[in-house]
Formats: structure tokens, sequence, C-alpha cells
């Protein structure tokens, strides 16, 4: 029997995410998706912000979505 492996870097954080905020990680990338032009630190302040969202949270979600459109 294999343990099946845990996500690494932000995506290890979705799971405390969707609990916290009530929301699944595509509704915070979605979201995200209407921040074109903004830079990182940026979006991670419009998620604190305007969503109440904590730094650490809003960094991974933000760093994940980036990495995802390279």
């Amino acid at each position: 029997m294999t343990t099946p492996e845990k996500p690494k870097g932000p995506a290890s954080y979705f799971p405390s995410i969707e609990k916290k905020y009530g929301q699944p990680i595509a509704h915070w990338i979605d979201l995200l998706h209407s921040c074109s032009g903004m830079k990182h630190m940026e979006m991670v302040a419009w998620l604190k912000t305007e969503h109440g969202m904590g730094h650490g949270h809003g960094n991974a979600i933000v760093a994940y979505c980036l990495a995802a459109q390279k």
C-alpha cells in the first residue's frame, strides 16, 4: 500500500485556504484572472484588502496562479 503524495509548494496551503475562506481554490484563481496587469505583491495586497485573506494564503494562491500561466 502506498501513501498518496502530499502537495508541495503553494498547493500545500490549498486545503487550509478552502477551509478557512469557504471557497474552492478555483474561485480564487478565477478572481485573480481579473487582476491582469498587476504584479505579484499587488495581487496579494488585493486579496488581503478586498477579501480579508492572510498574507501567506494570498501569496500561495498568487504564486500558484502565476506559475500556471507560464
